[in-house]
Parts: structure tokens; sequence; C-alpha cells
């Protein structure tokens, strides 16, 4: 891996000398207090402003603001004109667009395809505050507003449509975003390094057109550049010839056609890397042929390690999507510093007194790291923020918990958590830095944990018995989620963390109990989490605490069927586990997952056209059978149940025994007519004429009790 220009390396722009803003300007009124007759750089966001560091545009406007850029915000714009577009003049450089801190399609729409009621990251917690795939839209209108202005895009939802993608919302593979938006350039993971080169790079005078070198950035082109040497990707992973069409007069492209591939005899010998280019199928060929898709996921996600990883493209019609390779992470004093700019940590005054629920559910957290090697299948954090895990160093930390103690109206003396993607990889990385270099596995715990996985806890230990020492501060908890199979390596962590940093409950995510699933997500067998509970329930009866794991489980995920998801609510009877919210699989873009359910193919093995099949709870009702097994315990849920357990030929499951995991009768639900009606239940089970009478809900909590 080449060693980057530090971060913090260039000499400022000239207009460090207009000072820190208090705050990012939002409006023309703002800019004139600071003295400002334009902006350099402006970011279009679909979340509102708040400036705090776990807030995407906050943490790159300040970044930009320390490197001597005026950066101003525009926040959840009216996108039916260009006129919000305007707000704050042209800027001298570039426009930064992003959809905020989620997809705004997940962010807009549940699993099931439903409008969300509110939105966590809109004041007030208001709904259709940004459009769908606000990227496009909002780069569109930028476009607009000023001919001829650089258009950048980035964020988490340019991240994970940066290549031909399967949209969820729409059923269908669409293009790379960076068409659609007619964006200039497109800047994926995390963007600290690529953003601030670019920046810099236009100040002094380049055309954005010109920029094509800049690590974690993407771009179109035409052609190969001179000296480049190109693979194709089926040299990588061969997945075979297509299988006819079923029109005899009609021809159709294979996986491999269209493609510049090197014979044994044309192929240079040793390819320097830094100049080899792996091109995947064309958008159109994914588009045709679901191992064409299933292919280029696979080899995608191959491509990822910023140590070894190559430039990826991709043909869309008659230009290529260029990707460059991914970004090197910070060090751990870059990190520093980027957490430790002049954030106010408060939404923007702009808001007045609305709430906003993001905000306030991170307000008293500290963020002490970032990335995740466990590689979930079903997780975007991968994709966006790389497999090495960045961390903060200790001090900083600190230092940053005493800032929310002297300077965050409100604060109680409580740390609401100290994590980040995952609670416990703190400093957690490869014991050899050339080996991480060269690997190329998708998970650094999975089917085992690696023996080259530096695995102690120590570090984060001292962290948690620092920061709780503080003065002022009565408790820190710790939650973010917690990957159990580390843990289990380190019961001095369990104890510790049992002991000062669990609040009655602990979330934990053990997402499935069956091997078929589990293997399909990449997550370890129910044995990690039932040791993990053990060790548990030890050091809270040491500690005099009666506290409980709250397990989270995915319905409907790639790999699961009918029989699994039986199982797994047997086992949750079993536990006497009732699961109050359930959660069901999301295909996001890019995820690993996302394609097992678009083409029923496993891209965590080599693809074949004979490859086994993964079975996909595609339809409707199926998705929601799955949930209601996971909500066994839910009235509502009994009669699809009853039916399904006929079905699967488990009539002996159909009971008003404890053993039973559905009663035979059904409570009366008054808002349902359907099931107003129930079949005679045995003498044991008859209630008074005035229980009967009592309203459904206390109906339904009965009904729920007398069946634990």
């Amino acid at each position: 891996m080449s060693r980057p220009t530090p971060l913090f390396y260039h000499r400022p722009y000239w207009a460090a000398r207009f000072g820190i803003a208090p705050v990012l300007p939002m409006s023309r009124a703002e800019m004139d207090q600071l003295g400002w007759d334009s902006c350099d750089i402006i970011i279009v966001t679909g979340d509102a402003y708040v400036d705090h560091p776990s807030f995407g545009m906050a943490l790159i406007g300040r970044l930009l603001e320390a490197q001597g850029f005026r950066v101003g915000i525009i926040a959840q714009p009216d996108w039916s004109s260009a006129e919000a577009f305007r707000q704050l003049g042209k800027p001298n450089l570039f426009f930064g667009i992003t959809a905020g801190n989620m997809d705004s399609m997940v962010n807009r729409y549940t699993a099931d395809r439903r409008i969300r009621s509110d939105d966590a990251y809109t004041p007030d917690g208001q709904a259709g505050k940004r459009p769908d795939r606000s990227v496009i839209v909002y780069a569109q209108r930028a476009r607009e507003a000023y001919k001829g202005v650089a258009v950048v895009i980035g964020g988490i939802e340019a991240s994970l449509r940066r290549i031909a993608h399967y949209d969820y919302w729409s059923d269908k593979v669409r293009r790379s975003v960076l068409p659609d938006s007619k964006a200039d350039l497109l800047i994926y993971g995390n963007a600290e390094r690529a953003i601030v080169e670019l920046a810099h790079r236009l100040a002094a005078g380049e055309p954005i057109g010109g920029i094509t070198d800049i690590r974690g950035t993407g771009l179109m082109r035409q052609g190969l550049p001179e000296g480049w040497s190109e693979i194709d990707s089926t040299h990588l992973d061969k997945p075979g010839p297509k299988t006819h069409h079923p029109d005899p007069y009609q021809a159709e492209p294979d996986c491999e056609s269209k493609v510049v591939r090197f014979t044994p005899h044309q192929r240079p010998a040793g390819l320097e890397r830094n100049h080899t280019v792996v091109r995947l199928p064309s958008y159109d060929q994914v588009v045709e042929d679901e191992v064409c898709y299933a292919h280029a996921s696979r080899v995608f996600h191959l491509e990822t390690n910023p140590g070894n990883a190559r430039a990826l493209v991709q043909r869309h019609g008659k230009r290529d999507i260029w990707l460059n390779p991914p970004p090197i992470p910070l060090t751990t004093d870059e990190l520093d510093r980027v957490y430790e700019l002049p954030y106010t940590r408060q939404p923007h005054p702009a808001y007045g007194n609305a709430r906003n629920p993001a905000w306030e559910m991170i307000r008293f957290s500290v963020n002490i790291m970032r990335g995740c090697f466990g590689g979930c299948t079903f997780c975007s954090i991968t994709e966006h923020e790389g497999r090495i895990i960045q961390s903060r160093s200790e001090d900083s930390v600190v230092k940053e918990v005493e800032a929310i103690r002297d300077q965050v109206p409100g604060f109680t003396g409580i740390i609401s958590d100290l994590g980040g993607p995952t609670a416990n990889m703190y400093r957690l990385a490869c014991k050899d830095k050339k080996i991480e270099s060269a690997c190329r596995r998708l998970s650094c715990v999975y089917p085992d944990i690696c023996g080259n996985l530096n695995t102690d806890h120590q570090p984060l230990l001292r962290l948690y018995r620092r920061t709780r020492a503080l003065p002022g501060i009565k408790r820190v908890f710790i939650a973010s989620g917690l990957r159990y199979d580390l843990a289990i390596r380190s019961p001095e962590y369990i104890r510790e963390l049992v002991t000062h940093h669990v609040g009655g409950y602990l979330k934990i995510a053990p997402e499935h109990t069956e091997s078929g699933p589990l293997s399909m997500m990449m997550k370890p067998g129910i044995e990690s989490y039932d040791r993990f509970k053990k060790l548990f329930d030890k050091y809270s009866a040491e500690a005099g605490k009666e506290q409980y794991l709250i397990p989270y489980f995915i319905a409907a995920h790639p790999g699961t069927s009918d029989q699994d998801m039986l199982n797994l609510a047997i086992w949750l009877k079993r536990n006497d586990l009732r699961p109050d919210q359930v959660q069901a699989f999301l295909p996001t873009p890019l995820a690993i997952a996302s394609a097992m359910f678009h083409t029923g193919r496993n891209p965590l093995r080599k693809i074949r056209r004979n490859s086994e099949r993964v079975s996909v709870a595609r339809g409707l009702k199926q998705r929601r059978l799955h949930k209601a097994l996971l909500r066994f315990h839910d009235p509502k849920n009994w009669p699809l149940l009853r039916e399904t357990l006929t079905r699967m030929g488990r009539q002996d499951l159909i009971g008003n025994g404890k053993r039973h995991l559905v009663p035979k009768w059904q409570p009366r639900m008054e808002h349902d007519a359907s099931e107003t009606k129930r079949p005679a239940r045995p003498s044991h089970a008859k209630r008074s004429s005035k229980v009967a009478g009592k309203n459904s809900t206390s109906r339904i909590k009965r009904a729920r009790q007398r069946h634990k």
C-alpha cells in the first residue's frame, strides 16, 4: 500500500484568513456576517444540518474549513426547482452532493416497500423532506442552478450505487448513479483524503475533467489510458457460457463477450497492479444475465482491500464507469484531528426548538473507530467504510468526552455510547501489515476467527476504565453492536462490560439459529451466542445485577427456508424469547446478500452456470410468513401460522399447552371482523362473561400470557 499524502499536509487555502465559522452558513445573511462574498464549496445534503461529527455534511464541511475553504450548507432543499440551490450563490470550486447519513430509499421505505411515516434526520421527524434517489435529483438541480460548475457526488448513497446495482424498490438493475446524476466525479467510501486532494487541486486551477487519479473516486471514461493493462474479470472467476436464448432467431451476448481479454500469448507477464484495471461485465450484460450479475458482485468484493485492489471498469452504453482503488485508511493521528475539529455538536440554530431525533440519539455518544471486518453479507458498512479498522487514540476520545461534559447543554453525566460500526473492534487489526495488504478474505471472523487477527481487548478496557473515571461522568454505556464471537475470546472484557456498561439490557444480533442462513450471512453459529450468554449471565449474577440480552433476528434472508424460520421460532419459544420488533431482510445496493436475493446465486463461492441455487423469499406472502414466525406470540399471526404448520405437517405445534407454538383458539380482535368468531375452547380455558367483556387489548395480553 503506497503511503498517501498526510491529510493535513496541504498549505491552507487563502480564504483561511476568514477564520473559523461558529457554524457553517446556511443563508446569505450568515455569509455576510462572516464577511464572505461567496462560498468555495457548497454541500447539498438530504439531512438537516447538525454540526456534529456523526453527520457526514458536518465532518466533511469542517474538514474542508480546516483546509482554508469557505464551506456553505444547503440542507434538505426544495427540489421542485433549481431556485433553492442558488440560495448561497455560485460556488467557486464545486457542489458536493450527498443524500445524507442514509440511502434515501432506505430512509423513506420499509422492507415491505411501504412509505415510512417519519424521518429521524429531519426536524421534528417530519417525513417527505427529501426526494427518492436524492443524489440524482440534487445533482441535476445543482447543474441547472449554475451551468459549468463542477458537481461531485458522495456519501453512502453514491458509494452503494457506484456500479450497476440491483435496486430493490424498482426490482431491477439500475445503472451507476454517476451517469444518471451527470456528476463530474463520484467519491465513495470514507471521503476525507479524496475530498481534500480534490479541493486543493481544483483551487490550484486543474480542471475537474483532468483529475482522474485520486483513490476512492469514480468517473466516466472512454478508452484505456496509455500505459494501462486490462484484465477481463472472467479470467479471475470464470462463470461459463450463457445458455441459449429461447428465441433461436435472436442472438444474445454471453458473460464474456464484448470484453477485451488477454490470451495466454498476449497477456504481458508481471502486470503492474497500479496500472491494471479489471473489466466487469457491462451494464447491459448484468441486466440480461443473473449469472453475470453474481459474477460481477463477487469480483467487485474481491477488489476492495486498499492494499491490493485494482481499478475496476464497467461499460455503460458507449462509455465506461472507471473506479479507482479504494481510499487508504486514515492514521490514528489523522482520525483524531478530524474528530477534534470545532463542531458545536448541535443542530444549526435556524431550526430553533425543533426536535432532531437522530441527533437526540447520538448527542451524548462518542465514535471511537470506523470500519468493520465482520463482512456480514447483508450489511453495507463494509462497502462504504471498508474492512480495516481505523481507531482514535485514547487521549482523543477522552478529550471528546470532556467536551460533551463541559459544552453540550442538557448533559446529565451519562455517555450513551462509546463505539462505532461495532462496539468491540477498537484497535483490532491484522498482526502483520504485509499479510493484511495481500489478504482477499471477505471476513476476518468467518468461518472462524483468522489466526492473524489480533483480538486483544485490553486497549478497549483501558479506554472504558479511563472514561468512566473522569470527574462528572456517572455512567458510560455501550450501545453499538457487539461482536460476541470476538468478546468470548476475552472473558475479562465481558465481565467489565456487564459490571459497568450495561443498563439492564444489552442488544445483540445472532440473526439466526440455523446453519444454512448463517452461512449466507457469514455469521457465527448459535453456539457462540450460547457461550456469550452463559458468561453474560454469570458476570451479571456476580455483579448483583438482573440484566438481560435482547437478541435481534432477521427474517427472509437469502438462504432461509420456511423450515429454518420454524426452527428459529421453536428455539425462541424454548428460550422464552418474544421479539417485539423484528427485522425483515432489506436488499441494499451492492451488498452480497442483495446479489443473492436478485440472482439466487451465492457470490461467496465461485460462480458457475450449474452452481447450487440459493433459496430466496421474494414474494410478499412468504416474507410476511417469515416475520410472523419470529412473532409467533402475536395473536394477529396465529391464523397464518396455523395454516402454515398444517401445510408443513406440524400440527403437533398447534395446541393450548406450553410446548405448543400457537393455540387452537383465536381471541376476538375488534379491529378485524374476520377474526371475531373463534372456535370453542376446552373447558379449562373458559372465562367468565365479565372477563370476556373487556377490551380487545386486554384479551390479547391475557392470550399471550396464557400461551406463554
